[in-house]
Order: C-alpha cells, then sequence, then structure tokens
C-alpha cells in the first residue's frame, strides 16, 4: 500500500505533518476531511504529486504585466475555490489549477506567489494578506475565518455571493452617474465649440456691417473673444482647479467634507445614502455570518464603508459594543441612519437573528437604489434638455436678434 506524507491544518489554524498509508490520495483526503483538517498539500512517497500539473505558460521568472483585477475576477475565484475545496482537492492543488486556467495576467501572478507562500508553510489568509491590492481586507479576513472554523467552502462561498452583490450595485451606482456625466460632458463640449467656432463667424459678418448690435449679442460676443484669446489660461486655470480639488479630496478633512457634501446632495445625495446603507448592512451579515466577531467585523465594515462619515459612525458603534451596549442604542443617536433600519437591527437583536435581519435590509435598499436609479434617470433627462435649450437656444436668438434688427431697418 503506497506511503502519503501531508501538510493539514486543524481547526485552531496550526500546521499538522505526518505520513499515512491509504489506498489512494482520495481515501486519505476524506479520511482528512472526517477529521476536521483542512488539507494543505499530500505527497506520495517516492511517487510525483497528485495532481501535478505545469503552473504558468512562462518560465518561472518571467514577468507578466496585465490589468486591474476586477471584482468579477474574485467572484470566479471564489466560486472555483470553493468548488475545489468541497471536491476535497489539497490547498496547493486548488491554487495549481486555479493558476493553471486563470487567462488575466496579474491576477495569474498573485496567485502564483500565493501558491509559493502557502507551498513555504503560511496560511492561505496570510499569503492573500501580501497582496491586500487585489484582494479586499474583507476577504482575507472571512478566509482567515474559514481556516479557523474548517468551513472554508462554505465562507468562500459565501464570499463570492457578498462580492456578486456588490458588483450588481456598483454597476447601479456607475449607470446612474455616467448618462448624466455623458450628456453633461457633450452639452458643455457642444457649447464651447459653438462659443469657440461658429459665434466668432457671426461676430465678423456683423462687424463688417457697421449696424448697432442688441446687447445680448455685445455680450455674447464679448464672452466669445475673451474665451479664443485667453483659450490657454483658461485650460490651465481649470486643469489646476480640478487638481487643487482632487488633492484636497485626499485629505482627512477634505474627505469628510466631501463625504458629507456627497450625502446632501439634491438627488443624488438619497441614492448614496442607500447604497451606503445597503453595503452595512450585507457586510456585517456575511461576516457575522461567517464566524468573524462583532468587534473584528465592524472595524472591517469600517475600513470597506467607502464614506469617512459611515466609516465614523461604525467605529462608534464598535467603542459603544466594547462598552456592552448593543447595536441598535448608538445607532438611534445618529441622523444618518433611517429609523426603520435601527428599529430593525433592535428587533434582529432581541429575537436572535440578526444576521436575517441585515440581510432584509440589504435585499430592500437594493431595491430602493434600482427604483432611484430609474427616476433619477427620469429626472435628469428633461433637466439636461431644459439646460441645453436654455444655453444653446439663448446663443442662437443672440445671433438672430441683429438680423431681425437689420430687417427692420431696411423696411
Amino acid at each position: 500500500m503506497p506511503q502519503f506524507e501531508y501538510l493539514v491544518k486543524d481547526q485552531e489554524g496550526r500546521d499538522q505533518r505526518g505520513v499515512e498509508e491509504a489506498p489512494d490520495t482520495g481515501t486519505l483526503v476524506q479520511s482528512l476531511r472526517k477529521q476536521g483538517f483542512l488539507i494543505v498539500r499530500i505527497n506520495e512517497i517516492k511517487e510525483k504529486k497528485i495532481f501535478s500539473l505545469t503552473v504558468g505558460g512562462g518560465g518561472a521568472g518571467q514577468k507578466e504585466k496585465g490589468g486591474k483585477v476586477k471584482i468579477d475576477d474574485l467572484v470566479i475565484f471564489s466560486r472555483q475555490m470553493a468548488t475545489l475545496v468541497g471536491a476535497g482537492v489539497p490547498l496547493l492543488q486548488c491554487l495549481e489549477v486555479l493558476v493553471e486556467q486563470t487567462e488575466k495576467a496579474k491576477l495569474k501572478n498573485v496567485l502564483r506567489n500565493v501558491h509559493e507562500q502557502v507551498q513555504s508553510g503560511k496560511s492561505l489568509s496570510e499569503a492573500l494578506e501580501k497582496h491586500s491590492k487585489v484582494f479586499p481586507f474583507l476577504f482575507i479576513h472571512m478566509v482567515r475565518a474559514g481556516e479557523s472554523s474548517g468551513h472554508l467552502e462554505e465562507i468562500l462561498d459565501r464570499l463570492a455571493v457578498y462580492l456578486e452583490k456588490t458588483a450588481a450595485l456598483q454597476k447601479k451606482i456607475q449607470a446612474a452617474l455616467t448618462y448624466p456625466a455623458v450628456v453633461s460632458a457633450m452639452a458643455v463640449i457642444i457649447t464651447v465649440g459653438m462659443m469657440t467656432f461658429v459665434v466668432p463667424k457671426f461676430g465678423e459678418i456683423f462687424t463688417s456691417l457697421n449696424a448697432p448690435l442688441p446687447g445680448p449679442t455685445l455680450f455674447l460676443i464679448g464672452v466669445s473673444n475673451f474665451m479664443r484669446q485667453n483659450f490657454i489660461l483658461l485650460a490651465i486655470v481649470f486643469t489646476l482647479l480640478g487638481f487643487g480639488f482632487f488633492q484636497w479630496k485626499r485629505t482627512k478633512k477634505g474627505q469628510r467634507a466631501w463625504d458629507g457634501a456627497k450625502l446632501k446632495m439634491p438627488v443624488f445625495g438619497e441614492l448614496f445614502l442607500k447604497v451606503a446603507v445597503s453595503k452595512f448592512s450585507r457586510t456585517l451579515a456575511t461576516l457575522v455570518k461567517s464566524g468573524v466577531p462583532i468587534l473584528s467585523s465592524l472595524e472591517i465594515v469600517a475600513h470597506t464603508s467607502g464614506n469617512v462619515l459611515i466609516a465614523e459612525l461604525i467605529l462608534g458603534l464598535r467603542a459603544a459594543v466594547t462598552k456592552g451596549e448593543s447595536l441598535a442604542g448608538p445607532l438611534s443617536k445618529s441622523p444618518l441612519l433611517p429609523p426603520m433600519v435601527v428599529r430593525m437591527i433592535a428587533v434582529g437583536e432581541e429575537t436572535g437573528e440578526l444576521e436575517k435581519m441585515l440581510i432584509k435590509i440589504a435585499d430592500f435598499y437594493d431595491a430602493q437604489v434600482d427604483t432611484a436609479v430609474a427616476s433619477l434617470t427620469s429626472i435628469i433627462e428633461p433637466i439636461v434638455i431644459a439646460f441645453l435649450g436654455v444655453v444653446i437656444g439663448g446663443i442662437v436668438i443672440s445671433m438672430f436678434l441683429p438680423i431681425l434688427t437689420l430687417t427692420q431697418h431696411i423696411k
């Protein structure tokens, strides 16, 4: 009977090594999994490794460049990893398979390095932590919770669902913001084009006639001449203003002021708040359900909130919970969260079904975001059309006023 050497992790995350005889690797895998171990590596003594694969297409030292790893890539990685772990494939072989079939160069390099780290004796969460720009803070802590509890497969599945919901929410926001941004940009381009190229031509014609011009026309020609003569200066000024705004927004004070302004914006503020509530509820529910301690969960939620004011609220909540207070108590004192959310959290705490209540809140606000996005599109469209009508219509009328004046003089 062949002998196998193995490396596994127990439920407390400690390495356990050993040598055991078994008819085949499948039998040994089942035996170790029944004992509650997470399988890292199994090697048949004096034989090749099971599931032996050639990792990557290039040499070991070959450096590949790739684009940004998107949230959809992490969803696929989580689902595939959960499937392989659930099938009893040892962790190292899982990573080898994923490296082999991953198409995106950057993610392939990252997984290759994770494989090397795990092979050197580190846990999966420790290996992922070295790539914190690719794997979010929440992702790493949930994997760590899965390793500690011995339910890595379930945690990875839960991660995939959470990431899918988050990606869907982000796409809704992008859809809501892209339409007005594109239309507004087109309106600005058309206006600048008319002021720079069309109005000057009419101005030359009117000047050659030596006729008195109406006030609106004189004003428009004056603005047009100023824009043409100082085009480079205006471009530099607006570039510096944009650069200054982004630099200010990166400061702690600027970020706080900007995040507060976003929540108070007309039309958009309500949408941003609904997104924040949905993200807070779903993230906290996912972490608590995965076995992450409540204090650690609140810290992770604060780090992933995406809004400084929401993060400050959650960190204040964490401090209150440390002192023995409930979640609903401190939240009820904040003007940010709607009363319905606070009440549902209070009911969840009283009934012992906090996770279910948080998921219900997240699902409700996801539906609210859908409605808000649809309403936003219907509201913004007439506003943009009215803006274009006033600005471009004003330019056209100002240009045709002298023609009407001249016609009256001819009569």
